[in-house]
């Protein structure tokens, strides 16, 4: 089963889809198998991180954008903005699929993880992400 999901944000940060997954992973009825995510961006990511304290997605946030800076004169793909070239960067340097177990029905998540569409562009967009349920 192959379901398309749309994620809107909001400017650079994180935005839970646990829920959304969760919602196509019981459709699915599948117990036991594989939950395969793709976001169909190149200037974006996914990630799965801490759902309780959102002080740690913050944290990984601010240190991502300090390790990939938007003013680095070396850039020369600027077509769309200073944000442009290093939210692809950010989008490589992390992960654009993510694989997660089913278990009973359910997402194999810990306890305190949940499955984020992470935005590096400074602007809002309209993200597509493919969820596969085998």
């Amino acid at each position: 089963m192959i379901e398309r999901l749309t994620v809107q944000t909001h400017g650079q940060g994180l935005v839970e889809l646990t829920a959304e997954v969760n919602a196509v992973v019981r459709q699915a009825g599948v117990r036991e198998g594989l939950c395969t995510l793709l976001i169909q961006h190149t200037s974006a990511s996914l990630t799965i991180q801490e759902n309780a304290d959102p002080s740690a997605r913050r944290d990984l946030a601010d240190w991502l954008a300090r390790l990939v800076r938007e003013d680095d004169p070396h850039f020369t793909h600027t077509a769309e903005g200073p944000d442009d070239m290093p939210s692809h960067i950010k989008a490589a340097l992390t992960a654009t699929t993510l694989s997660i177990p089913i278990v009973d029905g359910r997402l194999g998540l810990g306890t305190w993880q949940g499955i984020y569409v992470w935005e590096h562009r400074r602007r809002g967009s309209r993200r597509r992400v493919l969820v596969h349920v085998s």
